[in-house]
């Protein structure tokens, strides 16, 4: 009785933790493809003459999901609650980048 107990507790801290773990995994995933595409729009700007997003922009995209990746990387690591707090420093740069370089 008592192994099944620990069990069922085990259980459900694994997954409470693994929501957001998957959720900063997507993010991360998604602030690459951001970049990727914020890279291609200044390339493709810059070989027709027209005014794109700007190398500040560009950079800033880049750093921004190198670090979500590099977290995302930490977060998947068993190690309490540093994991947690790389998740949700993804979700953190995340809202950085769409607020700053987006919404703004």
């Amino acid at each position: 009785m008592i192994a099944e107990t620990g069990r069922a507790v085990r259980r459900r801290r694994s997954e409470g933790v693994r929501a957001p773990r998957g959720l900063s995994g997507v993010l991360a995933g998604g602030l690459v493809a951001l970049a990727s595409a914020v890279c291609v729009a200044q390339w493709l700007a810059g070989t027709s003459g027209r005014p794109g997003p700007g190398m500040a922009t560009v950079v800033g995209h880049v750093v921004a999901a190198l670090a979500a990746v590099v977290l995302q990387l930490a977060a998947e690591r068993p190690l309490g609650r540093s994991a947690a707090l790389a998740s949700w420093s993804v979700l953190v740069i995340t809202a950085g980048v769409l607020w700053f370089g987006w919404w703004a």
